[in-house]
């Protein structure tokens, strides 16, 4: 075992964890992921029936690390006021097995998840975005928004949510507009989030521009969409293709093609052109979360 294995809570973590650090480094893991030079398979998913939830293993190998995130949603604690995913990340030296770490999750899943949805509207969308819509307005909606800050500027943003309430809460609370309905919140935007925790879709391929891009981010289990099939017509990049075909609802009930990963593009694929707006459908992958864990360990102890 490692001299000291470390403990470290949330705000332990938040204060070695910044997206000016993250966004290149999940920019580097991704390029590694779709090389290959990655070891991760799918995610293992346990349902809890009894408390409508599930829990997650997430393992993967990665330069001189390797580690496992496990991981809970349970949509119902929303009403109890308690976050809906959980997770506790274990940290590995990959050259000899040492357990280095144990750190709460929680926020690396939220901090990577609008990091990467960044590097993908980064690589994906125009330089010059008139118009950002955010449909849901939870803790997605404000690290999201954190995110995009870093690599884009909107003359205009507008907020959607099922609760409007919410919506007039976190709208306030970045200098936006709501929107009564998500079809006003995204008419005529460049860049689409959807963040929410809806079933079926709350956005219709039919409001989108040809030319925007969205990130599909709220719904990654087979029978859960946040997009109509219309939605999907265009370009869709993923991270994963494995997990794109296993996964998500919204490429799954559509029967959509994947047509890049965004690692591949990083690396300086050319997206294949297409008729419809550009969607990166986000699932999260191990990849992601070993990495964000390496980077606050290295900040900590100074690495392996």
């Amino acid at each position: 075992m490692a001299d000291k294995l470390l403990t470290l809570n949330e705000d332990q973590v938040r204060a070695a964890l910044s997206y000016d650090d993250l966004l290149p480094a999940l920019r580097s893991a991704l390029i590694d992921f779709s090389a290959g030079r990655v070891t991760q398979p799918l995610r293992t998913v346990i349902p809890v029936t009894a408390h409508s939830g599930w829990f997650a293993i997430m393992p993967a190998v990665y330069r001189n690390v390797m580690g496992a995130k496990l991981v809970t949603f349970y949509p119902g604690n929303a009403a109890l006021r308690k976050p809906t995913h959980q997770a506790t990340i274990q940290l590995l030296d990959a050259t000899t097995g040492e357990p280095l770490a144990v750190m709460d999750g929680r926020l690396i899943t939220e901090m990577r998840t609008a990091a990467v949805s960044a590097i993908a509207v980064d690589l994906l969308a125009p330089h010059d975005p008139r118009v950002l819509a955010i449909l849901g307005s939870g803790v997605q909606a404000r690290s999201h928004f954190a995110a995009l800050s870093r690599v884009r500027t909107f003359k205009e943003t507008r907020v959607w949510s099922r609760t409007p309430a919410h919506a007039q809460k976190f709208a306030g609370e970045i200098d936006a507009r709501t929107a009564a309905t998500s079809e006003q919140a995204v008419a005529d935007a460049d860049i689409v989030l959807t963040l929410t925790s809806s079933p079926e879709p709350i956005l219709f391929g039919k409001w989108l521009k040809s030319d925007a891009v969205v990130c599909a981010v709220g719904a990654v289990t087979p029978n859960r969409r946040e997009l109509d099939t219309e939605a999907m017509r265009g370009p869709i990049v993923v991270e994963s293709r494995e997990a794109a075909e296993r996964e998500p609802g919204d490429i799954l009930l559509a029967h959509a093609q994947v047509t890049a990963e965004l690692g591949e593009l990083l690396a300086g694929k050319a997206l294949e052109k297409k008729p419809g707006p550009v969607v990166f459908k986000s699932v999260g992958i191990a990849i992601e979360d070993i990495a964000a864990a390496k980077l606050v360990y290295e900040k900590i102890a100074g690495g392996p």
